[in-house]
């Protein structure tokens, strides 16, 4: 049974399983204004770096997102946590994505914005490209090379859809010409926000740079939300 927590009478989130194809997934739905436009799909980062639905980037991505209203989705790739399964190395966590877009165009019949960290953002860009139910979609630091890890995005040549990256200028996982050259083979209105000094958790020397990578997320988004 899915768990609601309240505030005052409000349900602020709740807590459930999805039933994925490699069996249930963990799962936590921030719930939004009841006319938004849109609702939010966002995807943690690699498991093997300890990546869950609850990373700092991703809790913060949900908070701006939520912020304007959209009820907002997380949950955990197979083998995560309370998730079912083994880690498919980016393969059947794309399966993962398409079970969490299914229930979010069951519940809300909506068009869904995807916002993905890290792994989640190759991961699920490469699973939400093609779907119809995503008009819009954001990368937060866009992997492109991570120990013997490679990331390549071919696909990206022929999605059209409005997309936004933002990443660190000292992002250890995605220098600035790697992540410039992919997004310039990218089709479609494609807005590329680079947070000085930050690195790839969007952190720096200086402190935390999470805040700059809300504002940008929130300055893009606004006028989608606006035009839906």
């Amino acid at each position: 049974m899915p768990q609601v927590v309240t505030i005052y009478g409000v349900a602020t989130l709740r807590t459930f399983f999805l039933e994925g194809q490699a069996g249930r997934l963990e799962a936590i739905l921030n719930e939004g204004e009841a006319h938004a436009p849109m609702a939010a799909l966002i995807c943690h980062p690699h498991p093997a770096g300890g990546g869950t639905m609850h990373n700092k980037v991703v809790y913060h991505a949900m908070k701006t997102l939520n912020g304007m209203g959209l009820p907002c989705l997380r949950f955990n790739f197979r083998s995560v946590g309370a998730s079912a399964g083994e880690h498919d190395h980016g393969h059947g966590e794309q399966d993962d994505v398409r079970t969490a877009l299914d229930w979010l165009a069951a519940e809300f019949a909506r068009p869904i914005l995807f916002a993905g960290f890290s792994f989640g953002s190759a991961v699920g860009m490469r699973a939400c490209c093609p779907d119809a139910r995503v008009p819009s979609l954001v990368a937060l630091g866009l992997p492109v090379a991570h120990d013997t890890r490679r990331y390549e995005y071919p696909w990206l040549a022929s999605c059209a859809k409005p997309k936004l990256f933002v990443s660190g200028s000292n992002d250890e996982y995605g220098p600035r010409d790697g992540v410039e050259q992919i997004v310039a083979s990218a089709a479609g209105d494609n807005t590329l926000v680079w947070i000085d000094g930050a690195d790839h958790f969007f952190q720096s020397p200086h402190g935390s740079k999470l805040s700059q990578m809300q504002a940008a997320l929130q300055a893009w988004a606004a006028p989608i939300l606006l035009s839906s």
